[in-house]
């Protein structure tokens, strides 16, 4: 794959999170980037606005006529037109796993995985070298508020990568990791694994991927021989001790190596404490000092759409969430609890996947149930058909709260503009996305 001009690079599925990461990436190697998505998005208008050629219609009539490599997402239907056209052509056809997998080959790698957390603390540790001076190109599964993009880039070849690394149909085995994160493996992705113990399995296949070191959660059933574990317990190597935690802020340190480093961390719950300290481990095992890893998480600003404060008054507060598990769905509203002890909190949120909904029903009606009014939108379907019997209106039936209510998303906004609630959250991984800002600028007129 040589890069320069007059080589081109088409992606199936370009206005992806990942996809569109590694298309800008590609673009500033020098390759012309052209690319196909179903629908047009504010992600998609940045990539033409930087020089890529995008179209919205499954047309073989649109493929440019010499292209070097596809790059393809699974979430892309294998009856796309398009697709069978460059098939039939014979291009040499990746998954996007397997063209970050090949970045990585040439780069020292630091990949960052786990089930939940792995966005946050991927931008965290780019966020870490790049305030540090650390020469990093990075591949985010969301928009770091720090960078104002999915992908921060390093100077030339020599530049350290961080990737994050997902789980699912088994895409992080084509990484080469120097240095691996593991936050969590809770059980996710059974249309692909079937079970947690083929899950767990996998995550091991990662570790042992990993040249230098494998930092893991405490709880994990991971194991390597150059394993360092990092938690809340006494035992951990990189063990986090909470002191205080107010108005979206946490006070907590780090002891490690007869050292403790204190940190001020601008964001709420003990998950993004975790995901910090696995990222401050990640740091120092490269070589950072404590103290220049604790300033620069200090400056740390997030990521959209992982636990996302985008209003917050005296009398309203938004809070966007990407969560669509129940354990993320937990973490994310114990932590809001913990910011906005006084408020009542109304989460809408849009389930993801029919299968994740039917894997994990009584968990989802037991993690809804946290809130004090729940509002419930249709099923995202994503790749899948629907299954008989899962449905939205099933899911409510469950939910043990008597503040419940499921509507259409063309009802949605003129809903809360109703409602006027004093806590709203949306949460979810389909396009509910799409009222972010709608709702923004709705509540700011209150």
């Amino acid at each position: 794959m040589k890069c320069g001009e007059g080589h081109t690079i088409y992606f199936l599925g370009i206005g992806g999170i990942g996809m569109s990461a590694l298309a800008r990436y590609y673009h500033s190697q020098g390759y012309t980037v052209a690319g196909y998505d179903r629908t047009p998005s504010p992600l998609t208008k940045q990539l033409e606005n930087e020089g890529m050629a995008i179209h919205y219609e499954d047309n073989t009539n649109l493929l440019p006529a010499l292209i070097d490599f596809v790059v393809y997402t699974p979430a892309v239907p294998c009856d796309l037109k398009e697709f069978e056209a460059l098939r039939q052509r014979r291009i040499p056809i990746l998954k996007r796993s397997e063209a970050l997998g090949k970045v990585s080959e040439n780069h020292f790698t630091i990949g960052v995985a786990g089930t939940h957390g792995k966005t946050t603390t991927t931008a965290m540790v780019a966020h870490i070298l790049h305030t540090c001076g650390t020469n990093t190109t990075a591949f985010i599964g969301g928009i770091a508020n720090n960078f104002d993009s999915n992908l921060l880039l390093g100077q030339g070849k020599d530049s350290l990568l961080v990737a994050e690394a997902d789980e699912f149909d088994h895409s992080f085995l084509h990484l080469h990791p120097d240095i691996s994160i593991i936050n969590s493996i809770d059980a996710d992705h059974l249309d692909i694994y079937g079970d947690r113990q083929h899950l767990v399995q996998s995550f091991n296949d990662f570790a042992q991927l990993t040249a230098q070191c494998v930092i893991a959660k405490e709880d994990l059933d991971i194991k390597a021989s150059n394993l360092i574990r990092f938690g809340l317990g006494s035992e951990c190597d990189y063990q986090a001790l909470i002191h205080r935690s107010e108005k979206g802020t946490t006070q907590f340190s780090i002891v490690h190596d007869g050292r403790t480093t204190e940190i001020e961390l601008p964001m709420a719950g003990r998950h993004n404490v975790l995901n910090a300290t696995a990222a401050f481990a990640a740091s120092c095992e490269k070589g950072l000092h404590p103290n220049d890893i604790a300033q620069a998480l200090a400056t740390f600003r997030g990521v959209k759409r992982r636990f996302d404060i985008r209003v917050n008054n005296e009398r309203h507060c938004y809070i966007d969430d990407y969560a669509h598990h129940p354990e993320e769905i937990r973490s994310c509203l114990m932590a809001v609890r913990e910011a906005f002890p006084k408020k009542r909190i109304t989460l809408v949120f849009q389930p993801h996947l029919y299968s994740r909904t039917r894997d994990f029903m009584e968990g989802f009606a037991e993690v809804l149930a946290l809130a004090d009014e729940l509002i419930l939108l249709d099923i995202y379907p994503a790749r899948e058909l629907p299954i008989e019997g899962i449905t939205s209106a099933a899911l409510l039936g469950m939910v043990r709260l008597a503040d419940k209510k499921r509507v259409a998303k063309s009802e949605l906004v003129s809903l809360i503009d109703r409602k006027k609630p004093e806590l709203l959250i949306t949460m979810g991984a389909g396009d509910i996305d799409r009222f972010v800002e709608p709702l923004e600028n709705l509540i700011k007129t209150w």
